[in-house]
Formats: structure tokens, C-alpha cells, sequence
């Protein structure tokens, strides 16, 4: 190797670009579905017509990517503090605020969401600057309750996606299960049978032959992608911003939770990679750049970001730490949220591929929900807390109606996503059951 060209498996310096270019697009490969496609369900929920859903999507690859580059190359570095993690991690719209989003999209409208996303940055930002007396209040009994409950909440959305869509006119009809049911097959033998970046690119290798066959069955239009434009910048505050105070509690409780639950990706990252644990001023400028980025995000259309757990996988498995090959991913994702042709190519897929890609994605956090709830005994005690907490929050969303009686806002806080009450619920009797006694 060139003396003046630095290694990948050094965090910082420049290497190669022919060493740099394959690594940072498996990076892109293995995220970017999962990157868009929240944009995807909540534009659906939405009601958005094409253009704008082109735009949501555009949003979050360049929110991403910007996320992404301010996490890996801090603007602020101080001796005991620094803003952003520098760590090699990649950022993308999450999962976990899917089911909540779903609640205001359907009540209110996108801008409702970036607005709620606003006061969840700043909800971050406080947990970043005091984690070190609040991670006491988020064991692995209770970030572990939590997302299991947003796995959960997750199966139906997966479900209706892979019979076509609740609003389509063929809603359940035997071609999209088949497409779906082939789609899941794909994604499962490589994710099963696969090595390399065939296994790492399962859900996008599937989402992409599930597509070719939903096309041989006419299941792709592509009016919309002929119409959209070549080159296009973001569009500030196109969505506006609105300020629900329902919809912000919604949203602030669940950015706490994945503020600490940030904590997990970053200790895997450098536990994996480095074979340490990760610094105090990296897990608080993390988070702190994890509430600034998103703040910034909502302001340009983009909705809420995180760590993404398979790009962590990815760093772990190869010991691939330098930056500039995170980076190299980042600039790649952010050229493609310049282009609406692509995004709107993305928003062709059919709902049957989504769905049977997704599910397994869904049952994969609600997975890592359980692992997260195993590192701690399963006695009497925290079997109730997981237990009572996940059936309040499944149970009173699933009889949304025994809230009827209520202001509107308690339903649109408690009502729609099990989320919040099974956070509430867990967190709370977690400080109020008495912890059981070892046998000496």
C-alpha cells in the first residue's frame, strides 16, 4: 500500500479510492431501502400524490447523508466534549418512529410530524448532555420492552403492504401475496444461505426480484418517473412545521427512548471494531448531534433519523473503521437525493414487494427487543414489566375506541401507537416493583 495513502482499518486519513468505492457502496447497498422506505409507508398514510412523495423521499436520502457526515466528522472537538460521535456509524430514517408517525399522518399531516420531530431533537439534546444520571431509568428490561413493542406494532402495516395495500382496488389479491411470499422467500434464502455482500444485500437483492416479477404481473407504473426531473435541490420547509402538543409528546417520548437506545449501536460499534468501549464525550456528542441533526433534518422534509443496526453489522464483520469510506456513502446517498428521477423510481415499488421485504425486518426488531430483555433475569418482577407493559400498549391501541370518552389528544397519545404507554408503563414499574432478592 501507497505510504501516503492510509488504511481502511484506521479511523482516520484518507485511503485509496479504488479501495474506498466498493466498501462504501456495500454500505449504501445494505441501508437504502430501509432508509426510504419509512418515507414510503408515511406518504401513503399521508394521502401525498406522487410529486410530493418524490420530494419525502428525496428528503430522506439527503437528511440521511448529511446526518451521517456529521456524526463521522464533528464540527466541535473539544478535550471533553465534541459534536458528533466520530465514530463509524451511518444514519437513516428509522423504523421506530413508523408506527407513531402513522397515528399523526392519519389525524394531521407530514408537517405535524417534522414539527413533533423539532421538540424530539430537543428532548436528544437534553438526554445527550445528561446521560450520564438518566441511563440509570432505561435498563435492558425497559429499552428492551420498548422495542419489541415497536416490532410488534410493525406486523400489521408489513401485512396490508403485502396484500397490496389497504387503499388498493386489488387489496388481497392472490397475485400480490404471491409477489410478497416470493419477495420474503428471496430475502430469507440469502439471508439463510448467503455470504458476503449477497447476504448483507438480502432485502435489496429481494425488493428487487420480487419487483421484476410484480412487473411481469403489471403491478409497476412508471407514468411518474418520465414526469419527474433530473436534477433537483431540497426544499426547505415544504412541508411546513406544526406544532401539535400530542403529537410532540408522541414523538419526544420516543426520541428519549432512542436517544438511549443509540447508546447500543455505538457501544457495538466500538466493542465490535475496536475492541473497546465507547468514550463518554463520544456517547454525548453522539446524541447531541443525533438531536441537532434531526432538528435540521425537519426543517428540510427529512423524518427522523438513527443509527442503522445494519451498518453496524457491516463495520464489525469487516473492522472497516475509516471514516472516509462512511463518508464515501454518505456523498453517494446524498447525490441520489439530488436526482427525483431515482426517487421517484424508488416510489414505484409495489406495496406486495415492500411488504414481504419488510416484515422481515420488522420481526427482526422485534427480535433484537428480546435479546435486549434477556441480558437482564426474567424473574417474577420483570416478567411483569415486559408482560403488563406490552399488553396495555397492544391491547388499548388495538381498542382504540375505549378511549373514546377521552379528549382527542389522549387518543393521539395514547390511543394510536402502543408505543408511548408501553414505554410509560414499563418505565414506571420499573422504579415502583421492588427488585428481588438473590438467593445467598
Amino acid at each position: 500500500m501507497s505510504q501516503t495513502k492510509a488504511s481502511i482499518f484506521e479511523s482516520d486519513g484518507i485511503p485509496a479510492f479504488s479501495k474506498a468505492l466498493p466498501l462504501a457502496l456495500q454500505h449504501v447497498v445494505a441501508m437504502i431501502v430501509g432508509c426510504v422506505t419509512p418515507a414510503i409507508l408515511i406518504s401513503d398514510v399521508a394521502g401525498l400524490d406522487e410529486r410530493n412523495k418524490v420530494i419525502l423521499v428525496q428528503a430522506a436520502l439527503f437528511v440521511s447523508a448529511i446526518s451521517t457526515l456529521l456524526q463521522l466528522f464533528p464540527i466541535f472537538k473539544g478535550k471533553n466534549f465534541q459534536l458528533g460521535s466520530r465514530l463509524p456509524v451511518i444514519m437513516g430514517i428509522s423504523f421506530a418512529y413508523v408506527p407513531s408517525m402513522q397515528a399523526i399522518a392519519e389525524s394531521y399531516d407530514v408537517g405535524t410530524i417534522l414539527g413533533a420531530q423539532v421538540i424530539g431533537g430537543l428532548v436528544a439534546i437534553f438526554v445527550g448532555f445528561t446521560i450520564r444520571k438518566i441511563r440509570v431509568f432505561f435498563p435492558p428490561i425497559v429499552t428492551g420492552t420498548v422495542v419489541f413493542t415497536i416490532g410488534l406494532s410493525l406486523y400489521p402495516t408489513a401485512v396490508k403492504y403485502m396484500a397490496g395495500g389497504a387503499s388498493s382496488p386489488d387489496y388481497g389479491s392472490w397475485k400480490n401475496w404471491l409477489v410478497a411470499f416470493f419477495t420474503l422467500a428471496v430475502v430469507i434464502g440469502l439471508n439463510h444461505f448467503a455470504k458476503g455482500t449477497l447476504k448483507l444485500a438480502s432485502i435489496l437483492v429481494g425488493i428487487i426480484a420480487g419487483y421484476i416479477l410484480a412487473a411481469c404481473f403489471g403491478l409497476v407504473n412508471f407514468s411518474d418517473v418520465s414526469s419527474a426531473g433530473f436534477f433537483q435541490l431540497p426544499k426547505p420547509l415544504h412541508f411546513g412545521l406544526n406544532f401539535e402538543p400530542s403529537a410532540c409528546i408522541a414523538i419526544g417520548v420516543l426520541f428519549g427512548i432512542n436517544s438511549i437506545q443509540a447508546i447500543g449501536d455505538f457501544s457495538a460499534t466500538t466493542v465490535g471494531s475496536m475492541n473497546r468501549e465507547p468514550e463518554t464525550k463520544e456517547l454525548q456528542g453522539g446524541i447531541v448531534m443525533y438531536g441537532i441533526s434531526n432538528i435540521a433534518g425537519a426543517l428540510f422534509g427529512g423524518l427522523p433519523t438513527a443509527t442503522f443496526s445494519q451498518n453496524v453489522g457491516i463495520v464489525t464483520t469487516t473492522k472497516v473503521i475509516n471514516r472516509c469510506v462512511l463518508g464515501l456513502a454518505a456523498v453517494i446517498l446524498m447525490i441520489a437525493g439530488f436526482v427525483p428521477k431515482f426517487s421517484a423510481l424508488l416510489t414505484t415499488i409495489p406495496q406486495c414487494v415492500l411488504g414481504g421485504a419488510t416484515i422481515s425486518v420488522f420481526a427482526s426488531i422485534a427480535m433484537t427487543g428480546i435479546k435486549l430483555i434477556m441480558r437482564q433475569e426474567m424473574n417474577f418482577r420483570n416478567s411483569s414489566i415486559v408482560g403488563l407493559s406490552v399488553a396495555l400498549g397492544m391491547g388499548i391501541t388495538q381498542a382504540a375506541d375505549s378511549l373514546a370518552t377521552f379528549p382527542a389528544w389522549v387518543t393521539t397519545i395514547f390511543g394510536k401507537s402502543p408505543v408511548v404507554i408501553a414505554t410509560l408503563t414499563a418505565i414506571l414499574l420499573n422504579l415502583i416493583l421492588p427488585k428481588e432478592e438473590k438467593a445467598s
